[in-house]
């Protein structure tokens, strides 16, 4: 399968509504539609009992959905994109069939079969099945005690790459690595989105299916990928360093600004929110967090993608570290022959000895509570969001740790059973920015936590009332986007609106935001009329309520617990008021009835079409709230003009953006 590259796609706003992502399929005969109808009616029969037997989340019926939901999917959505696909598609119905009937006899040879297999897993985001791709190594066995090294593959951008094309691509290549005596994961990623978003919730929802079915090393599990999946190596490894026992990017971007050259190339500047928003997700800023993860990068020679390499190096240099950074003599956007060579040896020392999760000094930065840990440290409280807070914790004998930080005033040092490296006798002594606190010491089982707070440079152990009151912290901390990575549940108006002039507009953006999160998630989201929205769902999911508070009922109940005025005459958050008849408030909060989960108001997923075109545009495009100004029609880039726009503080309170003429104007 060809993955095109990602600097492709830089194209003009004009061509993002000529172009949709995934394009429109082509027809299908009405006797193979017929054909594939009644494979898929077969199939779903089996998978139905499946179910009884096993449990409806059952791994074993995920292994089986995943070829009835590839197919479905490329009928029912008109997504099969190539004639010969359906043929492929009729093999596919073939092997999910040839599964389904081993289930229910109680078999299951995928289970313990070597070489290349294709499994699923039930996603906690939308209960959709998806699907992965496993290269198991000739020895394995599922009797076995040996713990098995993982790396994880990032696939490259392809615009074609529904599920029925992944699982074929699964089944035939093996990939480009596939070093001795370890386990390859291939991530689907929810398709063509640099696993960010849910694509990043995919990859650990796939790696615990992988542990719950195969005994892996957890200091033995790598990040590996090219092009875009290069961009989500960077990623992953800059957000979540203490994971992984190594990492090597080849090509792809690291950053947003820089790679799109968006100053000079792109028509619309971007907000202030959305610069602040690289943040999120640009690798350059967490450049820090690589002290404590190994990195092998590659490039090409003749690759316009070298730029994400060289300015990890740059941004790598600013923090005292030198990249390793192999280079494929005069080749273009691929692996040298060589340079693989050289990859494979410098990645498999360094994974054969492993990921130490205990090492004796610790850094970490990071812009968001999304991003939180790294080995034993955790910041839990920001003193600013989306500005730096950085610790940096190195342990002291024989009971002491010396700790200092910056933009931030809550952390957590943590080390489990076995962990804890120094004297167990008596008090541990922290100091924090020069100021020591005792705080009592590890358990017999060398376990040991410890939590701090901090205001104004006064250091203190936390009590549990520190944690009671309404304040940002990991899971819960915005911005909208955040509510679409864990599960969620689109709560549909049923009454009549407050406002009907703004009805309309709601309808649409609401059954967009269902239609796109399967085009470009691929899961089909959970949706609940206003007055179905049950105990279980505020205790489990983000509510995402579409309407006013006069036709959406749930948001009706809860309105004076939110930080907004919203009547018939006036809407606002913060000091800013406008016109109701001509305005509508999107936001993300605290469910006031559960503060573990979100609530939405107005949006689905911020990002839109013209940003389909291009991975390092795949960003929030909205911040913690906003005021759309209807009178401007939503299109690619925006759902109407964005009258206000700002972020909440730590606390959840509205927090005074720049002035309102900095909003972009809609193109």
């Amino acid at each position: 399968m060809r993955f095109c590259p990602i600097f492709l796609s830089i194209l003009s706003f004009a061509w993002a509504a000529e172009r949709p992502v995934p394009a429109p399929g082509v027809p299908v005969p009405a006797a193979d539609r017929a054909q594939l109808e009644a494979g898929l009616k077969r199939l779903g029969a089996s998978v139905a009992e499946a179910k009884k037997q096993h449990g409806a989340r059952s791994t074993l019926v995920a292994d089986v959905l995943i070829f009835h939901e590839a197919v479905r999917y490329a009928l029912e959505y008109g997504e099969f994109l190539k004639a010969d696909e359906i043929e492929h598609a009729k093999e596919m119905l073939r092997m999910g069939q040839e599964r389904a009937d081993y289930l229910l006899e109680g078999r299951t040879p995928w289970a313990v079969q070597s070489g290349l297999v294709v499994r699923g897993y039930f996603s906690k985001l939308d209960d959709s099945v998806q699907p992965y791709g496993l290269v198991v190594p000739s020895n394995w066995s599922p009797g076995t005690a040996h713990r098995w090294r993982l790396d994880t593959w990032f696939h490259g951008r392809s615009e074609t790459l529904t599920e029925l094309n992944f699982l074929r691509d699964r089944i035939t290549n093996a990939g480009q690595f596939t070093p001795p005596d370890t386990i390859v994961l291939h991530l689907y990623g929810r398709f063509c989105n640099a696993n960010k978003f849910a694509g990043e919730v995919d990859l650990f929802e796939a790696l615990d299916s992988v542990r719950s079915q195969y005994r892996i090393d957890a200091n033995r599990i790598s990040l590996r990928g090219f092009s875009m999946g290069g961009a989500s190596v960077w990623h992953l490894g800059a957000h979540y360093p203490g994971l992984w026992a190594a990492a090597a990017p080849g090509a792809g971007f690291a950053e947003s600004a820089e790679f799109l050259d968006i100053y000079k190339t792109e028509a619309v500047k971007p907000t202030w929110w959305e610069q602040k928003l690289w943040r999120l997700y640009d690798a350059t800023m967490y450049a820090a967090n690589f002290a404590n993860l190994p990195v092998v990068a590659y490039s090409g020679e003749k690759d316009r993608q070298m730029q994400a390499a060289l300015v990890m190096e740059r941004e790598l240099a600013k923090e005292g570290m030198r990249m390793k950074h192999i280079i494929g003599p005069g080749t273009p956007h691929r692996y040298h022959p060589e340079s693989k060579i050289l990859i494979d040896d410098a990645m498999n020392a360094i994974v054969a000895r492993g990921r130490d999760p205990y090492p004796e000094r610790v850094q970490f930065v990071t812009y968001t509570l999304a991003y939180d840990r790294a080995k034993w440290v955790r910041i839990d409280a920001l003193r600013q969001h989306w500005e730096a807070g950085r610790i940096e914790a190195e342990l002291r004998a024989p009971r002491a740790v010396k700790v200092g930080t910056s933009g931030l005033t809550a952390f957590t040092l943590e080390f489990g059973s076995g962990g804890w490296p120094l004297d167990l006798a008596g008090k541990v002594t922290v100091t924090i920015d020069g100021h020591p606190v005792a705080v009592a010491g590890p358990l017999t089982d060398r376990s040991w936590t410890a939590s701090f707070i901090g205001n104004g440079g006064v250091w203190r152990a936390a009590v549990a009332k520190d944690s009671e009151t309404l304040q940002k912290r990991h899971g819960v901390q915005g911005p909208i986007d955040d509510a679409f990575m864990s599960r969620f549940i689109v709560v549909k108006p049923t009454g009549k609106p407050l406002v009907p002039a703004g009805a309309a507009w709601v309808e649409a953006e609401m059954n967009r935001a269902i239609k796109e999160w399967r085009r470009q998630f691929r899961g089909e989201a959970i949706v609940r009329n206003d007055v179905d929205v049950s105990g279980e769902d505020i205790l489990t999911a983000n509510l995402v309520l579409w309407g006013d508070p006069g036709s959406n009922q749930f948001l009706g109940r809860i309105l004076t617990k939110l930080p907004m005025n919203w009547s018939a005459e006036k809407v606002g958050i913060g000091r800013q008021s406008f016109a109701a008849a001509g305005h509508m408030p999107v936001m993300i909060y605290p469910n006031p009835l559960n503060p573990k989960k979100y609530l939405v108001i107005n949006s689905g997923f911020t990002f839109r079409e013209y940003d389909y075109l291009n991975n390092a545009r795949q960003i929030p495009k909205l911040p913690d709230y906003a005021v759309v100004d209807l009178s401007v029609p939503p299109d690619g880039r925006w759902p109407g003009r964005i009258a206000h726009a700002g972020f909440f503080n730590e606390r959840w309170e509205p927090a005074e953006p720049l002035p309102t003429a900095d909003a972009p104007k809609v193109p």
